[in-house]
Parts: C-alpha cells; structure tokens; sequence
C-alpha cells in the first residue's frame, strides 16, 4: 500500500535525502513493549511569542531530515524514515490553563506525567512541542518537548537544542560548549600502555561473562523497587498501563555535587551514582522496616540492614558513544546536510549497587569509584551498544529511572517511577538530596580534620 509523503525533492538535491531504513537501536525503540519517549522541560525567563516560537521551528529543526520524516513500513515490512512536508502549526500544541488555586509546580509534574501516556500521531514526524503559558517556581514559561526516542537519543537532542539557540550577545552566533578533555591511549607510555591493553581484554571479558550471566540465569533481587514483572503484555500495555509511569524532580546547588567532586577526585557522575546508591538504601531499608513492623517483628532496623547486604541489585547506566558532536556540525545539518552522526549511538552498562547502611557516607563513594574506574577500562558499553535487544528481555518492565540534568549551576533529578512500585516517590527524592546533604558535611569534616 503506497502512502502519500507530500515529500517534495528540492532542485538541485536529488538523492540528497533518500529514505533511510531504521537502525536497529530505533527498531527497538518502535518495538510495541518498549515504544520509548523523550520528554524535556525548558524553563524560559520570558513569555513566549506563539508566531516567533513557530517561525523559529521552520528555520531550524523543520530543516533537519529526522523531523522532517515520518516512519512508515514498505512491501518488505522493513521501517524506513521517509521526507514529508511538515507543518509547523501541527506540532506546536497551547494547552488551556485554568490553575486557579493550584499550585504551579505540581500542575508541570502532573501535565509531563500525563503526557507520557499519550501517543504521538505516526501520521506525522514524531516530535511535538507543548507551550505553557505558567509561571513555575523557575521560570515565567515552560516549553515541553516530546519526541520519540527512534528519532535520536538524549545527547545528540541537547546538542540539537542548543544548535537552535543563539547567543543573546550576538544572535547570529551559535552557542559555545565547553571542549572536553579525555585521555588518549596514545599518550601512555609502551609498557603503561601494554598494562593497560591487558587490563582492558580482561575486564572486557569478564564483562561480557557477567552479562551472559545476568540475561541466562543471574537475576535481581526482588525489591520493592524492581516492580511486579508477573504482569501480562495486556495489562503493561493495555489500560491499566495508563496508571504509570509517573514524574518526579528534585533540584539541587550543582557546587554542592562539585565540592564532593574536587575533594574525593572523582567525576560529577561518579558522585551522583553514590549519591543514588546512599539514597536507595535509605529508602529500602525504611520499607523492610516498614514492613517488618506490619508483621511484628522486632528490632526491625537490625533485620532491615541485614537484608540490604543480601540483596543483588544492579543499575543499567546509559553511556554516550558517539564521537565529539559540536553545535556547529548540528546547525549544518539543519542548513545544508552533514556527516555527523545522528541517531542512537548508546551502550549501556550493568553496575551492582552496594545497598549498605554506612556510619560513614563517603564508603558509597569510594565504592563507585572502584568499580566505574575498572568499568571504564572494558568494552562493556561497546558490546551492549550491539545487543540492545536483550535489554528489554533481561529488564522488563523498569520500575524507577533516574535522570540528571545539570544546567546555570543547578542539577535536577527525575525520576520515572511506577507508583504501583513506588509509592511515595516525594520521599525517595528526600533520601536522594539528605543523601547529598550527608555526604557533602562528610567531605566538609573531613577537610576541616586535615
């Protein structure tokens, strides 16, 4: 059955913008039990202009081949990007705003939420835009983005972003980003560079048996937190999937996380990774205790801690794989094509959260730095990077993500929870900043004693 695209080749162009088949990372994407979304809050600090906002779309992200395409199937069944002639208007949703004594914040929260269950329109690219005239705790208007997550992963559409962005110093410049500086193998000397070879074929190896293991046999504890993967395809995915997930977020001082940083020369996200670890064993253990309690047992904190220590729980890290992309290889792909990479370019790694109950905080880091210091030496991402696939049959239904977004000195965290799971996800994102604030007057009294 042919579909009409309204595509229209421009002069000159042809077989600039042919159909693209799908790479398989967005197959599975697509896939009916893991149809996945990018959804993105941006706070503005003035009012948005409908008619400026538009032609801003059409001179930028309109130009771009993934929103200017829609998926369709051909004769072979196989899924293919195809142009189409898109309008503008038919993206940009101005929902009514009636708060009257509601409160700002918990309006956002529940509006994101609510927008997670609904499905984008397959008839047309698959992205929309949400303007919200409401002023919020952080800003006087909020834009939401939603975007299916076959068009591209999260790094790429920040990067994306900011390419749509100008400098209010000179609005004819594109934004500058910070270069980052990585470790090249080629600077080691010959026999620190031959260690390192060794221990990179090593721990790859190792890496990959755990990996075999955890998708044949070696499974997760089941933890409040895992969610019931008992649940049929009709109930996840039917009506009762609309109860879930829902959306959380907590900001927190960005140089409080860099204070922790410098002083235990780690990275930013070795320290939000502690950070989580401490948090989610404050939060466990208050729910065994909770539930001891119910069953009256006694000295239920002792029994809790102990159960902590038993407990197998393991993280699935996103890793970003793609080489450097600057903004200005975006902006060209949206004025005149470009070779960038675009797409989904990320791998993933398995890391064992160490659930304990500490005396002192800092042993959360310490631990996280062991174990990501030697996970950064393995081609664990690369492989998982080409068995994606199996991470939906090994994970099933996720019952909590996490999330954190750095930006003008501030990190927000959400969370993505299953509510039939997680029940009080206001108090695991209390665990989650107490935490912080734990372990940063650790690092405090530590420098104050040196």
């Amino acid at each position: 059955m042919k579909i009409k695209t309204g595509r229209q080749e421009p002069a000159g162009n042809k077989g600039e913008h042919d159909d693209e088949p799908l790479t398989p990372t967005a197959r599975l994407f697509t896939a009916p039990e893991f149809n996945c979304y990018i959804t993105a809050v941006i706070g503005l600090k003035s009012k948005i202009k409908r008619d400026v906002f538009i032609e801003g779309l059409e001179q930028t992200l309109l130009k771009h081949p993934r929103f200017s395409s829609i998926l369709v199937n051909d004769n072979s069944q196989e899924q293919k990007w195809v142009r189409t002639k898109v309008v503008a208007e038919d993206h940009v949703i101005i929902p009514k705003i009636e708060l009257e004594n509601a409160n700002a914040d918990a309006f956002l929260e529940s509006y994101v939420s609510d927008l997670t269950t609904i499905p984008l329109d397959t008839s047309k690219p698959l992205w929309e835009v949400h303007l919200l005239d409401l002023k919020t705790s952080d800003a006087q208007n909020v834009v939401v983005l939603k975007i299916h997550h076959s068009v591209g992963d999260g790094m790429s559409l920040m990067s994306l972003v900011h390419a749509c962005t100008r400098k209010t110093s000179n609005h004819e410049e594109l934004p500058s980003l910070p270069n980052e500086n990585r470790l090249s193998s080629k600077s080691m000397a010959g026999y620190s560079r031959l260690i390192w070879m060794v221990m990179l074929v090593w721990n790859t190896l190792c890496d990959a048996l755990k990996f075999i293991a955890t998708t044949m046999f070696l499974k997760d504890t089941d933890t409040p937190i895992k969610g019931d993967f008992r649940l049929s395809k009709a109930d996840v995915f039917g009506s009762s999937y609309q109860k879930f997930p829902r959306l959380f977020n907590r900001t927190v001082d960005l140089e409080d996380i860099k204070l922790i940083k410098n002083a235990m020369k780690m990275t930013v996200n070795d320290v939000l990774l502690g950070v989580a670890q401490a948090a989610l064993s404050e939060y466990l253990e208050r729910r065994y205790g909770e539930k001891e309690k119910k069953a009256g047992e006694h000295e239920s904190k002792r029994n809790s801690s102990n159960m902590l220590k038993e407990i197998r729980l393991r993280a699935c890290l996103l890793v970003n794989i793609r080489p450097t992309t600057g903004v200005q290889d975006l902006a060209n792909m949206m004025a005149k094509g470009s070779k960038c990479k675009w797409g989904n370019w990320i791998g993933y790694m398995l890391f064992p959260l160490s659930l304990a109950l500490h005396d002192d905080p800092l042993e959360h880091l310490r631990r996280v730095k062991s174990i990501i210091h030697r996970k950064k030496n393995s081609l664990q991402v690369l492989l998982t990077f080409t068995s994606t696939k199996i991470l939906i049959k090994m994970l099933g239904v996720v019952a909590l993500t996490m999330h954190f977004q750095s930006y003008m000195n501030k990190m927000t965290i959400y969370l993505t929870v299953d509510p039939t799971a997680i029940c009080d996800p206001h108090q695991l994102c209390d665990d989650l900043e107490e935490s912080l604030r734990s372990i940063k007057a650790a690092v405090q009294e530590r420098n104050a004693t040196q």
